[in-house]
């Protein structure tokens, strides 16, 4: 390891004493102790922050980020650290701004079918309280257990219900967020329309670039009467897509449609033994809910359907631990690489349905191209699609080898019609790829909307745009001319 700059090592000393007044138990300020924080879900980019602060009021937020922006001091929130695509990557002048303390359920108000909690409470812990009213959250992403509303909100996350459910964005309805230069803004709340420009549709999925959120009013949902899942096996992955295509044809959309391809059928049954079709090429979780008469009938028509798509076989859950059984793989299925692969990387892009068939020769022939194999789990019923590109990182060249494939899948989604994201974000993964899906003109009009927020480009810099442009060039009168190159990122 090399030795510690000694003036960074000042200013890390000088600036925890400053927000030690502020937040005074909350401060983080030795090498030790910042290596939990040097990266998210995306390891293999590692950056140890000058310091983390942990408040845990939102007037220590305010009071936080107004010394940060008055001194110039770049800042980049974090949640869980579940982001897949380096969104709460630190920077090594910056300070890591945690939000896990907020972590209070403010109000349940099953009336209103409404919940007001903190940035810091778990996805699955809403339902959790929700569910002795009958209610419930409905995005849950694999990573529900561990993930935060607030982060949630950053990127906009789906889960594997997106389908039927929506993601994130349809699924909030007030936030409070705080500004870089510490202003506490309320937008949206309880109701369900809301007069004026969008704003909270712009916050949400702005990747923590635009404020800091504080708390979170969330619609809840009852929870159905009943629920029925399919897990339908296919000898062939285009076959499985096509049967994907023709259940949405039929008019049918299920609460979750997912596939599932021969690695990660393999990888996952290996990881919990749950009785997946060893001898499937693609696999199927298909699940309808609603009234029972209802799902009685939706689970016969994809039944049906499947079975003139040419399934091998069909599996009905006969009752809740049936379906808690097929989804456990699904859930799982990030883990359960690591039976079969010391490292992976995961990507996150969306296609047209229709095209789903010819993504997937397509990503067998680009695997087969760089000689790293890919394991494919995604929501088939949206187009959102999370390739698992494994490798190992002890080879040398191999994570730049899995990066480029990585590149040529998401720009292969793009030529398609589809997006470089899906739920992921951009973050540092896919930012240099945004001209594949923007011109100038787009990604400067973006820029604008951050510049509205954060003039001096403080909050989060480094993340989503390939170069960020100061404002005065996007025409604000503000700080200097140029343009700001961004680092190579730092690779574990």
């Amino acid at each position: 390891m090399p030795e510690p700059d000694p003036a960074m090592l000042a200013r890390r000393a000088e600036i925890a004493a400053v927000l030690r007044a502020i937040v005074p138990a909350g401060v983080i300020d030795t090498a030790e102790e910042l290596r939990a924080y040097d990266c998210d879900a995306l390891t293999a980019y590692r950056q140890l922050p000058l310091l983390v602060v942990l408040p845990d009021t939102v007037e220590q937020v305010a009071a936080v980020l107004a010394w940060c922006h008055a001194e110039g001091v770049r800042v980049v929130p974090r949640g869980a650290g579940t982001s897949l695509s380096g969104g709460a990557l630190p920077l090594a002048d910056g300070i890591l701004l945690g939000l896990s303390k907020l972590n209070r359920i403010i109000e349940l108000d099953p009336d209103n079918r409404v919940a007001v909690v903190q940035p810091g409470v778990t996805n699955a812990a809403i339902s959790e309280a929700a569910g002795a009213h009958g209610l419930y959250y409905a995005p849950d992403p694999s990573s529900q257990i561990a993930c935060t509303i607030g982060g949630n909100i950053a990127e906009n996350a789906g889960g594997v219900h997106c389908l039927k459910y929506g993601l994130t964005t349809h699924n909030v309805l007030g936030i409070e967020m705080v500004t870089m230069a510490g202003e506490i803004l309320r937008i949206g709340g309880k109701m369900l329309e809301r007069p004026g420009y969008d704003l909270l549709g712009l916050a949400i999925g702005s990747e923590g670039l635009l404020g800091v959120v504080s708390e979170v009013t969330v619609r809840l949902l009852p929870r159905p009467e009943a629920t029925r899942a399919l897990l339908i096996g296919f000898d062939d992955v285009a076959t499985a897509g096509q049967c994907v295509a023709d259940i949405i044809a039929q008019g049918i959309i299920p609460a979750g449609l997912e596939m599932m391809d021969r690695a990660a059928i393999h990888a996952t049954e290996a990881f919990l033994e749950i009785g997946y079709p060893l001898e499937a090429e693609a696999l199927l979780i298909a699940e309808v809910d609603g009234p029972d008469a209802e799902c009685a009938y939706l689970a016969g028509k994809i039944r049906a359907i499947a079975e003139r798509c040419g399934a091998t076989s069909v599996e009905q859950s006969a009752g809740e631990a049936d379906r808690a059984r097929f989804w456990a793989g699904r859930k799982a299925a990030f883990p359960a690489m690591g039976r079969i692969s010391p490292d992976y990387y995961c990507v996150d892009g969306t296609i047209p349905r229709r095209r789903l068939p010819e993504m997937l020769r397509a990503m067998a022939q680009m695997s087969a191209q760089y000689g790293l194999r890919v394991a494919n789990v995604f929501h088939a019923g949206d187009g959102n699609l999370h390739p698992i590109i494994l490798y190992d990182a002890n080879r040398e060249g191999e994570f730049g080898k899995a990066e480029r494939l990585g590149a040529e899948i998401l720009t292969r989604c793009v030529e398609m019609g589809g997006v470089l994201t899906g739920e992921h974000g951009v973050g540092v993964e896919k930012r240099d790829l945004m001209p594949a899906q923007f011109d100038p003109v787009d990604l400067d009009q973006q820029q604008r909307v951050k510049c509205a927020f954060d003039p001096q480009l403080l909050l989060n810099p480094g993340k989503m745009f390939p170069t960020l442009r100061r404002c005065a060039e996007l025409g604000r009168e503000h700080v200097h001319h140029g343009e700001v190159k961004f680092p190579d990122l730092p690779r574990f």
